[in-house]
């Protein structure tokens, strides 16, 4: 997209735009994250794989929320306010260098210095207080929201900065405190707005995109299965099970998240918010299911210092929460009996393959079930309402 002009105005784009697509300047900005959340999952395989799953975990939770968020503020915003001029560019290349900054900190972070990732995430942040600032001044129907986000943002750095003066035996408690805060600050300015603002099907696409991404790891996980069997030393019968399992659980997974449309969910803010917020679920476990297959890898290949086990769950636990979060935002009251329980048994049963000696293709065949489950079910209903409709013609 050309830049229309030097300096614009910035009003709200129109909710109902008819063919709203990701432009490429948010494409360059996922591009980013791509490099933040490999750097995140990468380090929770390693953590893992040399038995430091607890602090493992903690740190990929409290690093992914701020990848996930900064790149949150972006995307809500931009599906409103897009005046694509120089400015607007600039501010944006401002962001990605504090993803950049935020990437680079993230092995740090897991050795209990944040101060490259807080530093990252406040420029990310401030640079949206500009943005949020812009729109107030050229859009006076949501001036109020505006100076909200702008205010609520801007105390959130400062509690951001603050905190790495904190006492490490307080970094998580106020760590969560400052998420919660971080969580509040558009539902609060949400209440200075008439209806909703968002364009549904921009938004959704821009999730689904990111689904992309964190899936990617999987991928590229599969990739380095692959990499290692062609290795001489490493028989292929050891891995090949892994990796098959790989394969068909990230098609599975991507396959029942793109099984249906979720515009409907963006309808209104109290539905938007929970779809919205509850994809820090399927994001963040979406992303852990590469490094669950990696850490299988290892113990597959003797470099890791767990458990069968323990190693199975590295990729179960991930997958069950990917399931369960998807249920969450699938979710109809319409839907039969057994099409509510297909995702929660797969669930029960995802969480039960460690035990059984192939953890990764008892995952991905028990995934390939459900999802079969799931297409019968579709063309079945679909059949059904061809038949219904050729009745009423007759």
């Amino acid at each position: 997209m050309p830049v229309r002009r030097l300096f614009a105005p910035m009003p709200p784009r129109d909710p109902e735009e008819v063919h709203r697509a990701a432009t490429p300047l948010e494409l360059f900005f996922d591009l980013v994250f791509v490099v933040a959340v490999a750097a995140a999952a990468g380090q929770l395989h390693h953590a893992i794989s040399a038995d430091h799953v607890a602090d493992g975990l903690l740190n990929y939770a409290l690093v992914f929320f701020a990848i996930w968020w900064a790149w949150m503020g972006f995307t809500w915003f931009a599906t409103t306010y897009d005046t694509d001029d120089v400015p607007y560019r600039i501010v944006i290349f401002i962001q990605i260098t504090g993803a950049l900054m935020l990437a680079a900190g993230v092995p740090d972070a897991f050795g209990g210095d944040w101060t490259v990732v807080t530093y990252g995430f406040v420029v990310m942040r401030a640079a949206m207080v500009f943005q949020w600032l812009r729109a107030a001044a050229h859009h006076p129907e949501g001036r109020a929201a505006a100076y909200r986000y702008a205010m609520g943002i801007t105390v959130m750095q400062i509690y951001w900065v603050a905190l790495l003066q904190a006492p490490p035996e307080y970094i998580v408690a106020l760590f969560v405190g400052g998420a919660i805060g971080e969580l509040a600050v558009p539902v609060w300015a949400s209440r200075a707005i008439d209806g909703a603002p968002w364009h549904d099907g921009h938004i959704a696409e821009r999730y689904g995109l990111f689904t992309i991404i964190v899936l990617g790891e999987s991928i590229l996980a599969a990739s380095a299965a692959i990499d290692t069997a062609s290795d001489a030393s490493v028989p292929w019968r050891e891995i090949l099970p892994t990796i098959i399992g790989g394969l068909l659980v990230v098609f599975s997974l991507w396959w029942l998240y793109f099984g249906r449309p979720m515009t409907d969910r963006l309808a209104n803010m109290g539905s938007a918010f929970f779809w919205g917020y509850g994809h820090y679920f399927i994001f963040g476990s979406g992303a852990a299911v590469g490094a669950g297959l990696a850490v299988l890898v290892d113990y597959d290949t003797g470099h890791a210092e767990i458990s069968g086990v323990t190693a199975g769950y590295a990729l179960a636990v991930p997958v069950a929460i990917f399931l369960i979060s998807l249920w969450a935002m699938h979710f109809r009251p319409g839907n039969s009996l057994t099409q509510h329980l297909v995702l929660p048994i797969g669930v029960v049963a995802v969480l039960l393959t460690p035990y059984s000696g192939e953890p990764a293709l008892a995952c991905g065949l028990i995934l390939a079930v459900a999802l079969g489950f799931k297409l019968y079910r579709y063309y079945v209903a679909r059949l059904d309402a061809g038949e219904d409709r050729s009745a009423q013609s007759c």
